[in-house]
């Protein structure tokens, strides 16, 4: 049994701790506040700063001397930084008898953060159906233009949210694709919500200059890469391939790693030249190589450079986005200054009623990773804001043995933004184009059902994985709700 003055000193570091994140939570909080202009989001943006200030400490130490004396662990604080600790220490006043006693903050005040998150998921990604507080979000194929019973199919199944990419297709075939969206709600009274994905700066290889009608880059193998028009410069001693910017390459230093083809061909750069850049690769993905082809993406992982998250196309397709679809996923978002650029685009479109649109923020780079605070509070103070793990392209940039570990973050952030956060890439991709899952993605999947929304791709048999993930995540949520255990009884024993 632990004695008494071992509780005090336990309740004095709770205090200490308390205390301190409520001053530098205040602080962080006082850097936002003027560009906070949505009440709705006040809670989830003070919360978020005591958040920031807690998880820049360690504090694994006095989890477990909690845990000891049986109170909370302070594990699972995302929505309620200061309710929770206010709740530690009425406890620890109750067990040392220190006076005068903190209250307790009670079940409303507690929980308010969850019921704000929930009214945040219903207001950007629709009602969630009943029996799964999962959302859907579904990609759309081109082919959904055209057939009216795709969106049927998806309403019939229950579907929140559809996303249509604006890199595919025009505007004619998105127009189609909602009016049949909106048949479909009025057929079977369940409303869709449309996200229409801006397909933001494209960098990718282009045209390729082979070396003795070779295209295959080994391990070790050096490939000279050049800005658009400049190919005829790179030596002619290597194989050469164009990537389509040329601010990536200009900043580039000697030892940044370049990626190709989401990541198959890894690369580090070994000469700078005002043309472009040598690299050398550190591996490939079989024994013949890597076949260099075009229109392959290209990441820079550890290059500083800025371009426009809102390209001329992003702008031009950007008038119809916002007249037409209930909100807006931002491609290439890297920091708080591209999100005032989309907000004066908007703007100018919808001058009077611009803020009731949503907005999702893709986290596809290491720089908007570091910005994510920043970002969502630049968003979410003006308009209603959700992120989304865009998994490809964060794997690519932080790589694949972080990619676990960062999506962990990205979903306490969320919630300690009190804004929802959108599972995407590649879930159950092998059942959405096969027809059968892999253990592995339906391991994933289940995993999926911590965030506030999973997204599935297009595919031919994306209908059956939405049978399959609405099982799945109905009975995940039975036992789980984001870290914490709901524990629902035990059927199996």
């Amino acid at each position: 049994m632990m004695d008494r003055n071992e509780s005090l000193a336990l309740r004095a570091d709770v205090e200490e701790l308390a205390q301190a994140v409520a001053e530098e939570g205040e602080a962080i909080f006082a850097t936002w506040s003027t560009g906070i202009e949505r009440q709705d989001f006040v809670a989830g943006a003070r919360n978020l700063a005591d958040y920031l200030a807690l998880r820049r400490r360690d504090n694994r130490p006095l989890q477990r001397r909690l845990m000891a004396h049986g109170l909370s662990s302070i594990g699972r604080l995302e929505s309620r930084v200061e309710a929770t600790l206010a709740a530690v220490l009425a406890a620890l006043d109750a067990i040392t008898a220190s006076e005068p006693r903190r209250d307790f903050p009670g079940e409303e005040a507690f929980f308010a953060g969850e019921r704000r998150l929930a009214a945040a998921t219903a207001e950007i990604l629709g009602t969630p159906a009943e029996g799964r507080a999962v959302h859907l979000l579904v990609t759309c194929p081109s082919e959904a233009a055209d057939d009216p019973a795709f969106m049927s199919d998806l309403a019939a199944r229950g579907v929140e949210a559809i996303r249509i990419n604006c890199a595919h297709d025009d505007r004619d075939a998105w127009a189609r694709m909602i009016a049949h969206a909106r048949a479909a709600e009025a057929s079977s009274g369940r409303r869709m919500k449309v996200l229409m994905d801006l397909a933001g700066p494209k960098i990718r290889t282009g045209t390729i200059r082979k070396l003795d009608g070779n295209k295959r880059i080994g391990e070790g193998d050096r490939l000279a890469i050049a800005a658009p028009g400049r190919l005829g410069e790179a030596p002619a001693d290597l194989m050469a391939v164009e990537c389509t910017l040329p601010q990536a390459l200009a900043a580039c230093q000697l030892g940044e790693r370049i990626f190709i083809d989401d990541g198959k061909l890894p690369t580090s750069v070994v000469e700078v030249a005002p043309w472009g850049v040598v690299v050398e690769a550190s591996g490939a993905p079989d024994e013949d190589g890597y076949k260099l082809k075009e229109e392959k993406g290209v990441n820079f992982p550890d290059t500083e450079f800025s371009i426009p998250a809102l390209t001329e196309k992003d702008i031009e397709d950007l008038d119809f986005v916002a007249r037409n679809a209930d909100g807006i996923e931002f491609s290439f978002v890297q920091t708080a200054a591209d999100i005032d650029d989309l907000h004066a685009a908007l703007s100018r479109i919808r001058p009077d009623d611009w803020q009731t649109l949503s907005l999702v923020l893709k986290i596809e780079t290491t720089r908007a990773l570091a910005n994510l605070p920043e970002m969502i509070v630049r968003a979410a103070g003006r308009q209603p804001t959700a992120v989304m793990i865009a998994r490809g392209d964060l794997a690519v940039e932080i790589g694949f043995n972080r990619l676990a570990e960062m999506q962990e973050e990205i979903l306490w952030i969320g919630e300690a933004a009190q804004v929802p956060v959108i599972w995407a890439t590649q879930v159950l991709e092998h059942l959405i184009k096969k027809g059968f899952p892999s253990r592995g993605e339906m391991t994933d999947a289940a995993m999926a059902a911590r965030a506030e929304c999973v997204m599935l791709n297009k595919g031919p048999h994306v209908m059956k994985a939405i049978d399959e993930l609405v099982v799945l995540l109905a009975r995940m949520g039975g036992h789980q709700y984001k870290k914490t255990p709901t524990l629902r009884r035990l059927a199996s024993w």
